[in-house]
């Protein structure tokens, strides 16, 4: 789950809702390459694993539903091995760039971001060792000959995660990949350069907004659409 502070509740969205919205950007990518539909796959499945977690979402002592960063390192590990090999069986070329996205998240998206990290990594560091190597070992450890199409996989998750990590309002911009992003109202983003075949862009955030103190069930709180824009 990602989960944002939103004052007096807690936003929760789940990666298989934040997957869809990562999918939608890449079906809507102007510039459509050989490896196109794969992509498409890619982002719509790259967090299929969690599936299995948020069948029973934890909060922690404070009643605070846990982050996607805060989770148990060796229940990450098991169930982005399963989400890897389920997505391969479908297209082998986006189960290669689904296995190095899991691997990445150990190597902070392989430059792209420094700052990524699971907060309980070091605890179990020779067992996520173990798994970036096993995973590298399907593509020579580095995105190589593939970074092109790895990068942009990491250009649709962080576009979708960019929504569901804020209240997006008119304000500051933010630079991600070589793309500025600046906010113009509420849940409606100037994009520059323009990656996306039309503009405006329509689509939607599906979320929980879950009251502190209330003892919700992240499952049991009724979801609601966010409409977003993007423009050029």
């Amino acid at each position: 789950m990602i989960v944002r502070d939103a004052g007096d509740a807690w936003q929760v969205v789940l990666q298989t809702d934040h997957a869809d919205l990562s999918g939608a950007f890449a079906r809507a990518w102007r510039e459509q390459g050989p490896h196109h539909d794969a992509l498409v796959i890619t982002a719509e499945r790259h967090d299929d694993g969690w599936a299995v977690w948020e069948q029973s979402p934890r909060v922690d002592e404070r009643g605070k539903p846990v982050n996607f960063l805060e989770v148990d390192v060796r229940s990450h590990l098991a169930f982005y091995r399963a989400g890897i090999a389920a997505i391969t069986e479908q297209d082998p070329y986006a189960g290669l760039l689904v296995s190095m996205h899991g691997a990445g998240i150990y190597r902070q998206r392989y430059g792209l971001d420094p700052g990524l990290g699971l907060a309980k990594a070091a605890e179990v560091q020779d067992e996520v060792d173990a798994f970036v190597a096993e995973q590298e070992a399907k593509f020579g450890g580095e995105p190589g000959e593939h970074r092109g199409d790895y990068e942009l996989l990491q250009l649709y998750d962080r576009l979708s995660l960019y929504f569901c990590m804020r209240d997006v309002e008119a304000g500051e911009a933010v630079e991600l990949q070589g793309y500025r992003l600046e906010p113009v109202a509420p849940w409606h983003v100037r994009i520059a350069p323009y990656p996306f075949g039309e503009s405006p862009l329509g689509c939607s955030l599906v979320r929980r907004v879950i009251p502190k103190d209330s003892g919700a069930d992240v499952l049991r709180t009724a979801p609601e659409d966010v409409a977003i824009t993007v423009e050029q």
